[in-house]
């Protein structure tokens, strides 16, 4: 290309040039103050959750998300701003758009909704361990999308927020202690008072058993084989499972140790001798 030719291009167009440079140099600078502004609330928000100020992670894991987003589309619309395009239209022609992705992405948006309304009310947060339909397990991660779970054998989860949302959620990190128990069977001919006495000793030797409420020890049900007896008591939600398995073990060996017979389930079969003689002449 000929040198005099860009002389003449840069000489004919140099305002329109200068313009467009300033315009370029002026949307890199909205591009990095983004930036600036996304790094700032992700380091208020991780100082926050430092501080521990009683503010949910969960809460200020989706408000870096949303923010970042939100900044994004600000940038976007400032940008266009520059360079001269129509802003006001573009806003209804984006605002159209939307109802159009929203009716076709129903679902997502769906699990977005479903997200804040449960974050608002703390159905859960990271580290509670919950159930819901027929998954269970700790909540490791949690986005405007989906809920990522591990399982107690080590299984990687990934819920739609939606589909948690319309199951009934059982959280049992949620309550600072849990009720526990322990039904145990005893043959009709033991003493039911040693059982009673066993089962206090156990209660006032296990010291994770809270005092309030106070354990309880009663007859459930008289059942086909053995006499069942409940032992009910509560533990803080931390140690439950320690408490709970030690026990199990415990029990079994201390009402052994009483005296007391643990039943196995039992029938009566019955034999019934018809004569030969009499049968042939029922044939007859």
């Amino acid at each position: 290309m000929p040198t005099g030719f860009i002389t003449n291009f840069l000489s004919a167009h140099e305002t329109e040039l200068i313009s467009l440079c300033g315009k370029i140099i002026t949307a890199g600078i909205i591009v990095l103050v983004c930036r600036l502004l996304m790094t700032i609330v992700k380091k208020i928000t991780i100082r926050v959750d430092n501080v521990k100020l009683g503010i949910d992670e969960t809460i200020l894991s989706l408000l870096r998300i949303a923010s970042k987003y939100v900044l994004i589309v600000i940038t976007i619309i400032m940008i266009l701003s520059v360079f001269g395009v129509n802003t006001t239209g573009l806003v209804a022609i984006l605002g159209a758009a939307g109802v159009a992705v929203g009716l076709a992405f129903k679902d997502t948006l769906g699990n977005i909704a479903a997200g804040i309304v449960m974050v608002l009310l703390r159905s859960y947060r990271k580290g509670d361990f919950i159930e819901f339909s027929s998954f269970m397990g700790t909540v490791k991660d949690f986005d405007l999308f989906t809920t990522s779970l591990e399982t107690p054998d080590g299984v990687f989860i990934s819920a739609p927020n939606a589909s948690i949302w319309a199951s009934p959620l059982k959280n049992y990190s949620r309550n600072s202690k849990r009720r526990m128990d322990f039904t145990i069977g005893i043959s009709y001919t033991d003493s039911i008072e040693t059982a009673y006495q066993t089962l206090r000793a156990i209660v006032d030797a296990e010291k994770r058993f809270l005092k309030d409420p106070v354990p309880q020890i009663m007859v459930q049900s008289l059942g086909d084989n053995a006499v069942n007896i409940t032992l009910r008591a509560w533990a803080e939600s931390g140690v439950y499972w320690d408490t709970y398995w030690f026990q199990m073990k415990n029990i079994k060996e201390k009402i052994e140790t009483a005296g007391l017979s643990i039943p196995l389930p039992q029938r009566d079969v019955r034999i019934i001798e018809v004569k030969k003689d009499k049968f042939d002449k029922n044939q007859e």
